[in-house]
């Protein structure tokens, strides 16, 4: 079944693809609880009917033409970037035959990538609500034009998130506590259920944010001084970005750096 198949087909119906497939394959996440073994088209109805009834999931809402159009050319950008990658790679054993080939493939692909970057740019000018959005999260230190895109793609609309850590734990960004009575006491982690893309795009921004962003960089320097491993500042700073940017696009404002100093 295609999302966009249910999407466009009828009413709102409470299904998400991925959620789907996870509550009716017989060893994930529904059925595992129920101890099914059986997958069949009958057993699979009966499943989504229980597990829905028992979980009362959101109204699933189709996503907006506009950003299914920016999130296929933010995936093909890193498609073509893992291709990059690889090619650069065996560039350090090829022969000289298969090495010409391979630069020659390399030129290829990096125009491809300009030419997205331009696809990016022109759809973002295309649609002005998205192009607002994208220059309220680039006045934040440390996220550039890219970022951004990605940011976009990843989330949909962000209307649909009531708070700032609904988002970060759709990034995946949450803390995750594994602790129990007086014998298990495990490193508290990030969760990392939620969108990949969104976590590999927040990488680097918050590497950069430790150091330009005048927030952040106190923030981190607070976290260093309390013992915190340079990693796990780094995912906190993660998430603060996550947080920043939802409230620049729930308030419609530009990132304030005096803002904390000027608020009552």
């Amino acid at each position: 079944m295609r999302t966009s198949v249910i999407g466009e087909a009828g009413p709102p119906l409470r299904l998400v693809t991925s959620l789907l497939r996870r509550v009716s394959f017989p060893k994930l996440g529904f059925a595992k609880s129920e101890l099914l073994r059986t997958k069949t088209d009958s057993v699979d109805a009966a499943l989504i009917a229980r597990f829905c009834a028992a979980i009362k999931p959101a109204l699933w809402k189709p996503t907006a033409p506009e950003v299914k159009e920016l999130q296929a050319l933010v995936r093909r950008l890193d498609s073509l970037q893992e291709m990059v990658t690889a090619e650069q790679n065996r560039l350090e054993t090829a022969t000289p035959q298969v090495a010409e080939l391979t630069k020659s493939h390399l030129e290829y692909l990096k125009q491809q990538q300009t030419l997205i970057k331009q696809l990016i740019s022109d759809h973002f000018d295309q649609y002005p609500h998205l192009k607002q959005q994208r220059d309220l999260l680039i006045s934040i230190p440390g996220i550039g034009s890219q970022t951004a895109a990605v940011f976009l793609a990843a989330i949909g609309r962000i209307e649909d998130y009531q708070s700032a850590r609904q988002l970060a734990a759709h990034a995946g960004l949450t803390p995750c506590e594994r602790s129990s009575g007086t014998s298990v006491h495990g490193k508290t982690r990030l969760s990392c259920t939620g969108n990949s893309r969104l976590r590999k795009a927040l990488f680097m921004p918050a590497v950069v944010s430790m150091r330009h962003n005048p927030l952040l960089k106190a923030f981190t320097e607070r976290l260093l001084d309390r013992g915190k491993a340079k990693m796990q500042a780094i995912g906190a700073i993660m998430r603060k970005l996550v947080h920043l940017a939802f409230g620049i696009l729930k308030s419609q404002q530009p990132f304030d750096p005096n803002y904390l100093l000027t608020t009552p």
